[in-house]
């Protein structure tokens, strides 16, 4: 059916186009039952203390404002990541800001942390309960005067709620945001989260989601900072603001952030490095260019537990969980593997 409605759906500003997913979500139109496959419990994990039925998440950016999470979860996604949430609502970026690059399977957004702001987001996960692991993105507001001030109180609100809350240094359409990959900064973020996370009542897990124009030389220290102040996961990574020279379609000029399979190796190239740096202490989520079995095993086997998309379901539409469950079955019985647990990393061996 999606293949049907996406020329219309494609005729619509991508924005436009989101929201009106959005509000189809809601009605909860597609049967959980279809989207199974045969020899599902190949796909079963445990990630942040809970069992989850596959490795596939959604990542942070669909549903900012944590609205269809539990729809989400009957597309058949193991995991759901709301936000990027700030402390206060902001509107974002002027429109147009968000860009499909057709030609290239990628879309550009420079949507700058449009959301409803971290007490309505609370008010909406206290009345509806997650069916599944939830995470929580959390950001500074654009116009703030202290960015550390803006993750801790986000962290404070969002402490009793949800399964894991991401700590987002990494988007490009917010000014200074990146700053803290310097070790340095980041280093006084990672102690004051550490602190009020010791003073709460609540064992929250805490995931660093990582940016893919980061600079080698930064590396080896990030990962020695995630270790020392034990961070729980790191995301690989987020979108780029450059790696344009390939592409084909016109709208890659548009300034923001790249994402869907341009990003693919580049990602995937991160897990490698990161995954044998850290050695499987912390599980790595990576992200980038997902729209297959294929394409979610690669980055599995350079050393990734879980992996999210989004991009990937703009352009396949939503049964594509589906199809990347089916894809990971096939794979693992091809290779010898029993469950997706043992692929971990077995690229990089």
């Amino acid at each position: 059916m999606f293949s049907l409605l996406r020329p219309f759906i494609f005729n619509l500003d991508p924005e436009t186009a989101h929201n009106l997913a959005i509000k189809s979500l809601k009605f909860n139109f597609l049967p959980e039952s279809l989207l199974s496959v045969e020899n599902e419990e190949m796909l079963k994990i445990n990630l942040f203390g809970k069992e989850i039925k596959n490795p596939i998440g959604l990542a942070a950016g669909f549903d900012k404002n944590a609205e269809v999470y539990n729809e989400i979860f009957k597309l058949g996604f193991g995991f759901v990541e709301i936000g990027t949430v700030t402390p206060e609502k902001q509107y974002g970026n002027q429109k147009p800001r968000m860009f499909r690059l057709e030609k290239d399977h990628a879309l550009i957004n420079r949507l700058g942390f449009n959301n409803d702001g971290a007490a309505i987001v609370k008010k909406r996960i206290e009345n509806n309960i997650p069916n599944s692991l939830l995470g929580i993105n959390i950001g500074p507001n654009k116009d703030t005067t202290n960015m550390i001030y803006d993750f801790l109180k986000c962290g404070e609100i969002f402490f009793p709620l949800g399964d894991y809350i991401t700590i987002n240094i990494s988007s490009p359409n917010t000014e200074g945001l990146r700053d803290f990959h310097k070790g340095k900064i980041l280093k006084e973020l990672l102690f004051k989260i550490n602190e009020i996370r010791e003073k709460s009542n609540f064992n929250k897990f805490f995931a660093l989601k990582i940016s893919p124009d980061l600079e080698d030389s930064y590396i080896s220290e990030i990962i020695n900072l995630i270790l020392e102040y034990k961070i729980d996961s790191v995301i690989l990574t987020n979108t780029t603001d450059k790696n344009r020279d390939n592409l084909f379609d016109e709208k890659k000029k548009e300034k923001g952030g790249l994402s869907g399979k341009p990003l693919r190796d580049i990602s995937t190239e991160f897990i490698k490095r990161f995954y044998k740096d850290l050695k499987g202490k912390i599980p790595i989520i990576g992200v980038g260019g997902i729209d297959s079995g294929q394409s979610a095993f690669e980055k599995i086997a350079a050393g990734a537990s879980a992996v999210q998309l989004y991009t990937g379901m703009i352009y396949k539409g939503p049964t594509i969980v589906k199809e990347i469950k089916k894809g990971l079955v096939d794979i693992l019985k091809e290779k010898g593997f029993k469950n997706i647990v043992e692929a971990v990393g077995s690229s990089s061996n």
